[in-house]
């Protein structure tokens, strides 16, 4: 078993404390994407799992062994970098072949694994190639035959696609989800895309400035996120957000000048938060021209049109709404692109609405 349990990890530089108190439970076989914005902690936590990072406070396991001061080649961890830290004098049969030789293991049986790992990523042509004869997305997978080879019990992959064009992106990240799946082997993938996360992890953790904001499904994070942040990083354009406030009575909800009855899901919650301050999402989907959708309990908001992005199937366009003093994304359809200075009306899907509490951010319980 190659599960991985943080237990009130703390990471410390000085007084500066990178990772709070991380609770984080991997499992085994899983591929557990870490996600957040630049400097929350991401990688330092990746780097505390194989040991390159020393824990400051708190336990952390992998199986049912303590590794806090266990030596990284101990560990049984292989890592894949975003460098790709290949040797530029070696072979591609002699990069990946590396780790093993330092291992001391016979001549025939690294063969053997250099050649499975080679026809497993496609690499068996290359073997006798320098990396500068390489792509980046070949180089990248010669890094990890280097991972595979080693027949790890924990995969870790810091940020390994960041340095590949858009299309190469997309093609590696489908490749690397399936062959973890193939080998069955504990995962842990760091990133600050949350395409690149949503696509590829059976579940994902959300950090931000070292705190733990949310773990779950990808479906889970999407349609119940925990809290604001997790709100706002999740999803793509990013979830719509204004202040608003609850009735005395619990009965409507108020953003800026637009009034509308609570939903039939939030209704229990409003009545327990009545005539408090709280936060009204609403994702860019489920914010349609009045012509585009046929949802029976909407809210229509009204201003102009401020920028239209064309993507090809659809079209995503940013409105300024009178009453609101806010600028929201909205969807359309590509046969009806608005145009800049145009005005707009656009519903608002109540039944897929998202609230939060307006002094802690946290979602309120539907």
């Amino acid at each position: 078993m190659a599960d991985i349990e943080f237990k009130k990890v703390v990471k410390s530089y000085g007084d500066v404390k990178v990772i709070k108190s991380l609770d984080l439970s991997i499992k085994d076989k899983e591929f557990m994407v870490l996600v957040g914005p630049s400097g929350c902690g991401k990688s330092t936590t990746l780097r505390m799992i194989a040991g390159l990072e020393e824990i400051t406070e708190g336990d952390l396991f992998i199986g049912e062994r303590r590794v806090n001061n266990v030596h990284p080649k101990d560990r049984d961890v292989a890592m894949v970098f975003q460098s790709y830290a290949l040797y530029p004098h070696m072979s591609v049969r002699e990069n990946i072949a590396f780790g093993l030789r330092l291992r001391k293991m016979p001549k025939d049986e690294i063969d053997t694994l250099v050649d499975e790992a080679a026809k497993t990523l496609g690499l068996t042509p290359l073997l006798d190639r320098k990396p500068k004869a390489l792509s980046g997305g070949q180089r990248q997978r010669v890094a990890l035959g280097r991972a595979i080879v080693r027949k790890p019990s924990v995969f870790l992959f810091d940020e390994p696609l960041s340095n590949l064009d858009a299309e190469l992106r997309v093609q590696m990240r489908a490749e690397i989800a399936k062959l973890q799946k193939r080998l069955a082997i504990t995962s842990v993938y760091v990133t600050h895309d949350q395409v690149e996360a949503m696509t590829m992890g059976d579940r994902i953790a959300v950090l931000h400035d070292g705190d733990l904001r949310q773990v779950g499904t990808p479906l889970e994070l999407y349609d119940t996120p925990a809290n604001l942040f997790v709100a706002q990083f999740i999803g793509t354009p990013n979830m719509n957000v204004a202040k608003g406030n609850i009735s005395e009575d619990g009965s409507k909800i108020s953003i800026g000048s637009i009034e509308f009855a609570v939903p039939a899901k939030w209704k229990d919650a409003c009545k327990a938060n009545a005539g408090k301050p709280i936060h009204v999402g609403f994702r860019p989907e489920h914010t349609l021209p009045d012509d585009e959708h046929d949802w029976k309990n909407t809210a229509r908001l009204s201003g102009h049109v401020d920028i239209v992005e064309t993507l090809g199937h659809e079209v995503v366009v940013y409105v300024t709404i009178e009453g609101l003093d806010k600028r929201v994304i909205a969807k359309a359809d590509v046969h009806k692109t608005p145009t800049p200075g145009d005005a707009m009306s656009v519903d608002v899907n109540l039944d897929e609405l998202h609230l939060f509490d307006g002094e802690t951010d946290e979602r309120l319980s539907s």
